[in-house]
């Protein structure tokens, strides 16, 4: 019977919004959209708020990237989930504090984005995934950034800038415009939350 009923409303949640230009938008693709831009728009100010947000539009995202056979993608929104339960601990009710790494800090993480990605892009080819190159440095990217995140360092979001500013071409190029629009919002976002963070964390 709750077999019944999630299918159900999988169904429902698939259906088509609207079409227009031929691009149909279901009502997954639309909830996810708003409820990741409130998710990622609070995570520019910094209050804890901000993971349940992303959480729940991780969760639906997750469903919609396997839809569509985006599987690091899919696969990437749970590690999302369970940083957003790091980073509501992590934070505190006073919301994050920014702070930066040291130059060796940051040429480890470096050299981890580079062999993680590197190791996960024939795996993604084997597996039969719509994309590989950019889904590789994309789970890997976005799971360091979002390590970042969770412990407060201002250069998660210049890590967010390219990852974004990836996907958005991955997703446009494979006609999911909406998901495109939102990948690139969350690049100018990214923007704003390197400047906020950087300037809160008193480098400048």
């Amino acid at each position: 019977m709750r077999i019944g009923k999630g299918l159900i409303m999988h169904l429902h949640l698939m259906a088509v919004f609207f079409t227009a230009w031929g691009y149909e938008l279901t009502y997954l693709e639309l909830i996810a959209f708003i409820t990741s831009l409130i998710g990622v728009g609070l995570g520019i100010f910094g209050p804890r708020v901000t993971w349940p947000w992303w959480s729940v539009g991780s969760i639906l995202y997750a469903i919609w990237f396997y839809e569509y056979k985006y599987f690091a993608s899919a696969a990437l929104q749970f590690v999302f989930i369970a940083a957003s339960v790091w980073g509501w601990f992590g934070w505190g009710p006073k919301g994050a504090k920014p702070k930066k790494f040291s130059p060796q800090d940051r040429a480890i993480w470096a050299a981890i984005l580079v062999t993680g990605t590197l190791l996960l892009n024939p795996l993604l080819k084997h597996i039969g995934a719509a994309s590989t190159n950019i889904e590789a440095f994309g789970f890997v990217g976005s799971c360091i950034a979002q390590v970042w995140m969770v412990i407060e360092r201002y250069e998660s979001w210049i890590l967010w800038l390219i990852v974004d500013a990836a996907y958005t071409y991955q997703y446009w190029n494979g006609g999911y415009y909406l998901s495109a629009i939102l990948y690139f919002i969350f690049t100018l976002m990214a923007i704003a939350g390197w400047k906020r963070w950087l300037r809160e964390s008193h480098i400048i």
